[in-house]
């Protein structure tokens, strides 16, 4: 079967459910701290535009790039664009909640949607997850969506290309095996026989 449509859809739980549910949902309430060398702010527009060697921290959310544009709705929900350094990948990361474990992908632009809770990786995408400091699972593809809601992502093999075509592509995926349980926990209960004393040599009848 092939992956070359940009419409395959490839819609799957990471680890194939395993899943990747429980993300850090309280970074979406954390403050947005940026570091940048340059910065242009539109009042009428409530936009800034932050370039140069680009850093974006929102609790656990990390990203990195050559530039950001930013802009809030009147809710209050934060928007992000991140393009990436010439001959360089967009970064993002983020920790999942109540696990060590980390949600980390490159591309060439990615878009942050804090109303919806996704990101999205657009050309030359990446997708990993961290178990700890191990690579336990990568995912390539054209256009990734990561939806830090329900855990679920989807892959498209290709991204269009200008003007809206799309263009062949593949998606790519390496899974590695689900961490074994403790042969403790595994092993069946031995259960000791019960004990009773007698007055006859051969037992109770």
């Amino acid at each position: 079967m092939k992956f070359s449509k940009l419409h395959l859809g490839l819609l799957i739980a990471m680890a194939l459910g395993a899943g990747l549910s429980h993300a850090e949902n309280a970074d979406r309430n954390k403050p947005m701290n940026i570091e940048a060398d340059a910065l242009r702010y539109d009042d009428l527009k409530q936009t800034s535009v932050f370039s140069g060697r680009v850093v974006l921290t929102k609790g656990t959310i990390l990203i990195r790039g050559a530039r950001i544009e930013v802009r809030q709705d009147p809710q209050g929900y934060q928007f992000g664009q991140v393009s990436a350094e010439p001959g360089k990948l967009a970064f993002f990361r983020q920790k999942r909640e109540g696990y060590d474990e980390y949600i980390e992908g490159e591309a060439d632009s990615i878009e942050y949607d804090g109303r919806a809770d996704t990101v999205k990786f657009l050309h030359n995408a990446q997708l990993r997850r961290y178990r700890g400091a191990a690579l336990s699972d990568e995912f390539t593809g054209g256009v990734i969506l990561y939806n830090n809601t329900s855990g679920l992502f989807s892959i498209d093999g290709a991204a269009p290309k200008a003007g809206g075509a799309p263009s062949s592509g593949r998606v790519r995926a390496v899974l590695g095996p689900k961490p074994e349980a403790p042969a403790s926990a595994a092993a069946p209960a031995i259960v000791s026989p019960v004990l009773r004393s007698t007055t006859t040599l051969g037992g109770e009848k």
